[in-house]
């Protein structure tokens, strides 16, 4: 049975903010849809981008990311690092109040450093179960990690100094929360959240519709005029992409983010722009995202010849990248040419895999095979949203002497065969956790092989380890950015994977909607947003 909050309203606001186009819309709504629904609104579990995009309008942190993935002050005006680089010290802002809730007993509530003491200790609680808790594991100190000094002051210690710790802080994860509503709801919290964020909740129908309002005494301004600028938001899950995007098309939707593989063409040109019978009738934006999608390699699996360095290296050569985005994705991204490490994160990276299958060959020739030592068949391990990807690359080894079979299997399966090694060659994608370069590099830190961490790969080099410690250690923008650099040539020389391409985020927008932006990170931000 599903959960639903105000349920007497329930036939008055599906006449408010039912569907029929611009005439049942509610003035100064946005009204946009997550087709993936939401698992809960309990920012401890702010893993899924729709959990994350509805959990960034009802809380705050004590730092946020603008748009130019810059670090900005939030509940915290202010703060310093000790010279050590272990202590972070915030000072809050003073006139930061919780959403008004009948856990407080009719009461104004404020934030206090208290507040974050008990919400980040309740992330690395075992008992909270929160996918975030690694954010705090072994960097933060275990028994003085969190300390409210006073009221308004409140302080980090870390084990070591590990400088993308304040973009760590930005993530939904790192919400506060109050404890007055996480005793009074208990489980249900995850349905009836209260937090400090622009919007508040109004109605859940969980699975149906979710409508927040205007936060009346939210504390940030913006020239003057108080935050946010719409009225309310209105949630729908509707489950297909393709009713999605209908929804949007006959005035329904404000909002769609990615479109389905089956309208590209009808949508996009091939060099991925909108096409001209569209202009005009909605806004189309198209965003960097800092996503890099991959064909991985287990390096340690026996008798595979994906052992073979060389032959890791000619797969990387074979594939026609440019090619596969014209085709494949209308140019939507940028072919994956220079490294691990997304090109908007980490600049000045030169070309390492261009096309050459040429030298293809000769790479196989050095690790022994040729026509008449030809190498044994591979398998490629995927999921079906990729197939296309993976028959494209197929052909392209075919071109070059490597006879690869595709094994489609199910996400779940996938991440299993991941995890437990069983995959010797797979695709794979990793979506930045936060802005830095460091989130990619530790993906190949030997000491994060699973059930440690995410190196899939098996990927052991005392060389690029030394360097990575280094890293975490490193201040200096200018030595962490060249320590960054020889990691990523480490990476292409022993080729561990196999990068597809850099992607790109696309949003239809409604033309009555204004300064509605897009970000490296995907995050839907709304408190600027206008409707006219």
């Amino acid at each position: 049975m599903r959960n639903c909050y105000f349920f007497f309203f329930f036939p008055i606001l599906l006449t408010v903010f039912g569907c029929g186009g611009d005439k049942n819309k509610v003035d100064g709504f946005f009204n946009f849809n997550l087709y993936s629904g939401i698992t809960s609104l309990d920012p401890a579990f702010a893993r899924t981008q729709s959990n994350i995009w509805v959990i960034n309008q009802l809380y705050n942190g004590l730092v946020q990311m603008d748009d130019s993935l810059n670090t900005q002050a939030c509940i915290a005006k202010s703060w310093r690092l000790s010279e050590d680089g272990k202590t972070y010290t915030f000072t809050l802002r003073g006139d930061v109040f919780f959403h008004d809730d009948k856990c407080f007993n009719g009461k104004p509530r404020s934030v206090t450093a208290t507040d974050f003491v008990f919400s980040f200790d309740r992330i690395r609680d075992g008992k909270t179960a929160s996918p975030g808790a690694w954010i705090f594991n072994e960097r933060v100190k275990q028994d003085s990690g969190f300390v409210a000094l006073n009221d308004s002051t409140f302080q980090i210690n870390l084990v070591k100094p590990f400088p993308p710790f304040l973009r760590l802080l930005a993530m939904q994860y790192c919400s506060v929360v109050p404890r007055e509503a996480i005793d009074f709801y208990g489980k249900d919290f995850r349905i009836h959240p209260v937090g400090t964020g622009p919007f508040k909740l109004r109605f859940y129908y969980e699975g149906e519709k979710l409508i927040l309002e205007k936060n009346p005494t939210y504390f940030e301004k913006e020239n003057g005029k108080q935050l946010p600028l719409l009225k309310g938001l209105s949630i729908s899950f509707i489950e297909s992409k393709q009713n999605e995007f209908f929804s949007f098309m006959q005035g329904d939707l404000d909002l769609v983010s990615a479109i389905d593989q089956s309208f590209k063409d009808n949508l996009l040109t091939k060099d991925g722009e909108l096409l001209p019978k569209y202009k005009g009738k909605f806004v189309f934006q198209k965003s960097n995202f800092l996503n890099t999608e991959y064909l991985g390699f287990r390096l340690d699996t026996v008798g595979s010849p994906l052992q073979n360095k060389y032959v890791r290296q000619a797969i990387n050569f074979a594939i026609n990248r440019n090619k596969m985005m014209e085709y494949l994705r209308n140019n939507i991204g940028a072919p994956g040419v220079s490294g691990f490490v997304p090109p908007a994160l980490l600049s000045g990276k030169k070309m390492m895999y261009e096309y050459n299958p040429e030298k293809a060959r000769i790479l196989l020739a050095k690790a022994g095979f040729d026509a008449k030592h030809p190498m044994p068949a591979i398998k490629l391990s995927t999921t079906a949203n990729y197939l296309d990807l993976c028959i494209f690359v197929q052909k392209d080894l075919e071109s070059v002497g490597i006879k690869a079979s595709i094994d489609n299997v199910p996400p779940a399966t996938l991440a299993e065969w991941k995890m437990q090694g069983k995959a010797a060659f797979f695709r794979g994608s990793w979506i930045a956790d936060y802005p830095d370069p460091e989130n990619y590099l530790s993906v190949f830190y030997s000491k994060n092989i699973p059930p440690s961490g995410p190196n899939y790969f098996h990927f052991k080099s005392k060389e690029f380890d030394a360097l990575y410690v280094a890293s975490l250690a490193e201040t200096n923008p200018q030595k962490l950015k060249s320590l960054y650099l020889q990691m990523e040539e480490i990476i292409a020389d022993e080729a561990p994977v196999a990068v597809l391409y850099y992607d790109e985020t696309i949003r239809l927008i409604a033309t009555r909607v204004k300064n509605l932006k897009g970000n490296p990170i995907n995050l839907l931000n709304l408190k600027r947003v206008r409707i006219e």
